[in-house]
């Protein structure tokens, strides 16, 4: 255990924050896009589907190498029980609050949006069942890969902390970013390969959103989240990720356009999955690059403006997720261009967000179950003698 702090990671902290915040952009312009959502445009926009794809093809990659890293640094602050405690009550307080607060409210009104309310009573009890987990935990699933992350690592940070005491050479303390390509190579094919013979051996359990969440999305981004804790181990491997790389920034705009490409001439009944997967982990290795090398040139520095963003983050995306599906459902057909629609929604959802994300600040039980931090007791006045 080291109790000595180290020095704060001011653009590692506001990377997760802005990367946090895309997911306001990422869930308006999904209205507008060619892609099936809750709620759509009468007509998508081209703009706006690239836009979308762009976002989602590396965003939660990186923000769970910063995970990591985090994770690894307080895993070594505090000792193993009162680690895993503090970690699963700031991710799974804030997403048990979020279902019954703001998930299933979305989700009776969504009901009434769609028109199924009556279809509902048809449904078997499993079907019931794997409905409300698609929608109540989708909007939350990354909290819940954090638990389970955070429960896993137990057993992979005590066997990290014990690789650093032994005297022999280490693979990422020499690792150059063409191995660590080939590497993420092999986790995207390996990934690829387990959801194929899932796929094969029972195609149905793939359709469960508690598997889906639990399991595969956790498998998908192990390596991000282990390759983040190796990150603050090695400075070396950290140093890596923050210098600028003409390589990776070139390797991720021909990731992305193969990623666009998969997603517009793939099909979901062929290898289209299993090659998103490939793609998209070799992307996120080289957004890592970028995004981290982008963030340590400009937003390495200390801001009341950037510390109310981090600190606020988290409650905005969970907050703004019903609110968008709001604006989609009945604000959206009023309004006849994309970008207008766009623009307006970014305004709509970010300003009610943070209206919300005041009112929560000044009600103590609120701000304890959106954030997972005990309530501290207010300090007494010290009074000193003159």
């Amino acid at each position: 255990m080291n109790k000595v702090p180290p020095q704060r990671e001011y653009f590692l902290d506001s990377i997760r924050a802005w990367l946090m915040l895309l997911g306001i952009p990422f869930h308006i312009s999904l209205i507008y896009s060619s892609h099936t959502w809750h709620v759509n445009s009468i007509e998508p926009s081209w703009w706006l589907t690239l836009f979308n794809d762009f976002i989602h093809s590396f965003r939660m990659q990186v923000f769970f190498v910063i995970s990591g890293y985090f994770s690894y640094m307080l895993f070594l602050r505090y000792p193993l029980k009162k680690w895993w405690k503090v970690r699963v009550e700031r991710v799974g307080i804030p997403m048990l609050t979020a279902i019954p607060l703001l998930t299933l409210p979305q989700f009776i009104m969504l009901q009434y949006v769609k028109g199924k309310t009556e279809s509902w009573e048809s449904l078997s009890l499993y079907d019931k069942y794997n409905t409300l987990v698609w929608e109540l935990i989708s909007h939350l699933w990354f909290l819940l890969v954090l638990v389970v992350l955070t429960t896993v690592s137990i057993v992979v940070f005590r066997w990290l902390r014990r690789r650093q005491t032994r005297a022999r050479k280490r693979f990422f303390e020499h690792v150059t970013l063409g191995q660590l390509t080939w590497l993420f190579l092999a986790f995207g094919v390996l990934y690829g390969a387990i959801r194929r013979t899932i796929f094969i051996v029972y195609a149905p359990i793939l359709s469960d959103g508690l598997f889906n969440f639990a399991v595969m999305q956790t498998l998908f981004y192990v390596p991000f989240f282990v390759i983040g804790a190796q990150a603050f181990i090695n400075p070396r491997l950290k140093a890596l990720f923050t210098t600028p790389s003409p390589w990776c920034l070139v390797g991720a705009v021909l990731g992305f356009i193969a990623y666009r490409l998969n997603q517009q001439y793939g099909s979901g009944d062929a290898w289209m999955y299993e090659t998103e997967s490939v793609i998209t982990m070799v992307l996120g290795l080289w957004m890592v690059n970028v995004v981290f090398a982008f963030g340590h040139r400009l937003l390495n520095f200390q801001s009341a403006r950037v510390t109310y963003f981090v600190n606020a983050s988290l409650f905005i995306y969970l907050v703004h997720h019903p609110l968008t599906l709001f604006y989609g459902a009945w604000i959206t057909p009023y309004i006849t261009s994309n970008t207008l629609g766009f623009l307006a929604g970014l305004v709509f959802v970010i300003g009610c967000a943070l209206i919300l994300y005041e009112i929560h600040l000044r009600i103590p039980l609120l701000r304890f179950l959106f954030s997972g931090k005990p309530l501290r007791q207010p300090e007494k006045a010290q009074v000193s003698a003159s």
